[in-house]
């Protein structure tokens, strides 16, 4: 489907209006809410503002991702060289992730989206699981496991065999993002140590990290392309699900749900997303489109096998959970 076919011309132009304000108010905002997520804890101190805060933050965390999902389609500011800078020192290498190494393989899933050549598809396989299954990955998201184990492949991967030369490991490190992730978050630490709270970098940045933005992430990329209707239908291999502010303050950040919308038009930046909605809405394709009215319906679905082989015979087949890419 082009987007001609659907969008007239001044459409197409406006949907696709870059800026370099709004991008940099998105990244202020990201990182502006995680510092006052802190500062909830800090002023009232109790189990309820460090949950409140840890959940927040870790929303906001994989609102960097979803802005360094952005800025690997070029659309977070219109200046390349400010789209490169934040998309990887204030985005990607925060959340320990790295720009230039998403750009190729995130790309390649939108050329192949759901088709065997699909990097992503793989991940499709399990879906509909159990709900016994799904509450174990649930309860390996929010104890760190699923965390640990990304970090040690992803260091296994970068560090290479034994008995490799020094200079040749650190290049290694260093195009595998884990030296500017390691900066970073090193900056990121002095910042809070000069503030006389250094604690809230383990508390409040570190567990976020390796719990709730584990959980929150696969919630979202089950929602994206797990039991998809059809795998060769643009409006029906990808789905975009409703979120109220709420779930979008905790789990959707940066209208990341209008996921059909955005392989629809890779040229859309995300603040213009549910303006594409509206716009497809009014043009008679919503009863085309995989939606669906919340994540909760979603996990229903993804929990609906009736055996731990999945594949339940009332669920639809396809789609895909992406658990480590946007």
């Amino acid at each position: 489907m082009r987007p001609g076919e659907v969008f007239s011309q001044d459409e197409i132009r406006e949907l696709r209006q870059r800026s370099d304000w709004i991008g940099g108010l998105l990244v202020l905002h990201a990182w502006g809410a995680i510092f006052a997520a802190m500062a909830l804890f800090v002023l009232w101190p109790n189990p309820l503002t460090f949950l409140a805060a840890a959940m927040l933050i870790g929303g906001r965390q994989l609102g960097l991702a979803i802005l360094m999902h952005d800025a690997a389609h070029g659309l977070l500011f219109r200046t390349r060289r400010f789209n490169e800078f934040a998309g990887q020192w204030l985005c990607a290498y925060p959340v320990v992730t790295d720009l230039r190494l998403y750009r190729p393989y995130h790309l390649k899933h939108h050329r192949f989206t759901q088709q065997d050549n699909d990097p992503d598809l793989v991940l499709s396989a399990p879906f509909p699981i159990t709900g016994k299954s799904l509450r174990r990955k649930v309860l390996r998201d929010l104890s760190g496991r699923t965390a640990f184990t990304r970090r040690r492949q992803q260091f296994a991967m970068a560090w290479g065999e034994g008995g490799m030369p020094w200079r040749e490991r650190w290049a290694r490190l260093k195009t595998g993002g884990l030296i500017g992730a390691a900066a970073v978050n090193l900056a990121l630490l002095a910042l809070l140590g000069a503030a006389g709270c250094w604690w809230l970098y383990p508390a409040l940045w570190l567990l976020p990290l390796a719990t709730w933005y584990q959980l929150i992430s696969r919630v979202r990329n089950i929602a994206e392309h797990a039991m998809v209707p059809d795998n060769d239908d643009p409006l029906r291999n990808t789905r975009t699900t409703y979120a109220g502010w709420i779930i979008r303050a905790l789990l959707a950040p940066y209208w990341v749900n209008y996921h059909l919308e955005h392989h629809l038009l890779l040229f859309v930046p995300c603040y213009r997303l549910p303006k594409a909605h509206r716009l497809l809405l009014a043009k008679g394709y919503g009863s085309k489109m995989e939606v669906r009215k919340s994540y909760a319906e979603v996990l229903r679905l993804a929990a609906s096998a009736a055996s731990e082989g999945g594949g339940s015979s009332g669920s639809p087949a396809g789609g895909g959970m992406k658990t480590a890419h946007i």
